[in-house]
């Protein structure tokens, strides 16, 4: 979810089917993470409680044709936040990456790195962003994610994914998706609904990896986004240092307005910003039966473990009677293994 665009972010990337029977499900390659089929146990990584069964009916009734609550294909959106909820964020991997450019743009002009925000980056100067808040840290994700062509973006995107280690973890970034979220988004495919990723971080770096990461097109992918221009001379489309749209918050809602044209009916957050509540509570508009979910950072031994101040996310899930996975007893697992 994104908490602050760092937030930006500095800031800032899915489900296989129960057949009721033990019979496979084949599952599209074009969509999914994998091209396994899978038979039995749909969420193999989840824990058998309370919150599993409860998915694991609510996509049986409505995808069960004759049910009151049967919902057509066509309406079956489902949105998933990216940081947090399909992957860790401690710290946020486009936050990663924007100290990746630096250090790449220094190196190709050494002069930057006496000038803001890059020295601050590579004196690790910390006060600088503390003192400049979302400003400075909008600053730092503008100065490193534009001024190229969507190409050359992409390409410095693919280089950095294909060696870079996640902080404390000590693994490639793919090893900190969620194991259980891998398998919920296959079930959700296996059974008719379209998986979105409705992000806080930048819609190019996300879109980079949510094929390979999640079995997400690039087109089903909503983010923050700058403004773009048309080079004739270049024949290419380029990336303006201007934020276009801050996908976080009440932005997440406007932005599945937007990308999408529709409310999902399954949508998925997490705890520790607040910055999903506003599309949770749109998903629960639908004239079609929701399903909220919200991810508890809760395990401070496999993940994390960390709370908002004042608690609203949870609070809010309460009232509205949201579900909540807790990491430390819904999941029996964390990680992908690769």
């Amino acid at each position: 979810m994104y908490k602050k665009i760092v937030l930006i972010p500095v800031l800032l990337f899915l489900f296989v089917s129960c057949k009721k029977s033990e019979e496979s499900t084949a599952v599209n390659p074009k969509d999914s993470t994998a091209t396994a089929v899978t038979s039995g146990d749909p969420l193999p990584s989840w824990n058998d409680r309370a919150l599993k069964k409860d998915i694991i009916a609510y996509v049986e009734k409505v995808t069960k044709e004759g049910s009151p609550d049967f919902i057509p294909v066509e309406n079956r959106i489902a949105t998933f936040d990216n940081d947090g909820t399909l992957w860790a964020e401690k710290p946020y991997v486009q936050e990663l990456f924007a100290f990746y450019r630096v250090k790449k743009m220094v190196e190709a002009n050494p002069a930057l790195a006496q000038k803001q925000p890059f020295k601050a980056v590579v004196e690790k100067d910390k006060t600088y962003f503390e003192k400049g808040g979302d400003k400075a840290l909008i600053e730092l994700v503008a100065a490193t994610h534009t001024g190229m062509t969507e190409d050359e973006f992409e390409a410095s995107t693919k280089e950095f994914f294909s060696g870079a280690q996640y902080p404390g973890k000590n693994v490639p970034i793919k090893q900190i998706r969620y194991q259980p979220q891998l398998e919920l988004l296959n079930y959700l495919r296996a059974n008719g609904f379209k998986t979105f990723i409705v992000t806080g971080g930048t819609v190019e770096v996300v879109r980079a990896i949510s094929q390979d990461f999640y079995g997400i097109p690039k087109d089903q992918v909503v983010g923050t986004s700058f403004k773009y221009k048309f080079d004739d001379a270049k024949n290419a489309v380029l990336r303006e240092p201007a934020l276009d749209h801050f996908n976080d918050k009440e932005g997440k809602p406007v932005g599945i307005q937007l990308h999408i044209g529709q409310r999902p009916v399954f949508a998925c957050g997490n705890e520790g910003g607040a910055g999903d509540l506003a599309m949770l509570r749109y998903s629960s508009g639908s004239k079609y039966p929701s399903f909220q979910l919200i991810v508890n950072h809760n395990d401070s031994i496999r993940e994390y473990n960390y709370q908002e101040k004042d608690n609203l996310s949870l609070n809010t899930a309460a009232k509205y009677k949201y579900h909540v996975v807790s990491i430390k007893d819904d999941w029996k697992k964390v990680f992908a293994d690769k």
